[in-house]
């Protein structure tokens, strides 16, 4: 049986404010908000993994972080956005404002992304936006609420002192995803 692990930068210390940004959505038809004590940006989603090759998965992503160039560095969250669109909601996010981390989460990603389809997982298919899910949308019932709450509000999440990326495994339960770090790699 694999592991189902992703590579994450974790907003740790962002807990209340990424809960702040949620309760504004608090109540609407349709959508479930995600635990913002769980709250992190997904580099890359790696998927089921067979234990035996994680060792080296970890060596791979040490390499990646090298190859990035990128040092420790402060992002700043703010912002929200949907997947895939305003008119088909499948995840309402918080973003990394530009030129705050963007550009040094998106480095990160792309050298792991390198080194990670080198070792046979699959490629990305869709263009890189950092960012961390706060809700998934289950119906459409509130989706004139989301459409306004994410067209007129720009909420300032917080600054984050980004030192590491984690390699963390999903375990899914009934009530939702539990994470586990099962490595971290510094900057």
């Amino acid at each position: 049986m694999g592991k189902r692990l992703f590579v994450s930068v974790d907003l740790d210390g962002l807990a209340d404010e990424v809960g702040a940004v949620q309760q504004r959505f608090a109540g609407t038809a349709g959508l479930r908000l995600t635990d913002p004590e769980q709250a992190h940006v997904t580099l890359k989603f790696l998927g089921e993994t067979d234990p035996e090759g994680i060792d080296d998965l970890v060596s791979e992503l040490e390499t990646a972080v090298d190859a990035s160039g990128v040092d420790p560095f402060e992002a700043r969250v703010g912002g929200l956005g949907v997947f895939p669109s305003l008119d088909y909601i499948s995840v309402v996010w918080i973003g990394v404002r530009e030129g705050h981390g963007d550009r040094e989460l998106t480095a990160l990603h792309e050298a792991i992304e390198d080194r990670t389809t080198a070792l046979g997982f699959d490629a990305e298919d869709h263009e890189f936006t950092p960012h961390a899910t706060v809700a998934r949308m289950d119906h459409a019932g509130g989706k004139a609420r989301v459409q306004d709450i994410v067209r007129t509000r720009d909420p300032d999440v917080g600054r984050l002192r980004v030192e590491e990326v984690r390699l963390t495994e999903s375990v899914l339960r009934e009530g939702g995803p539990e994470y586990a770090t099962v490595d971290s790699i510094s900057l």
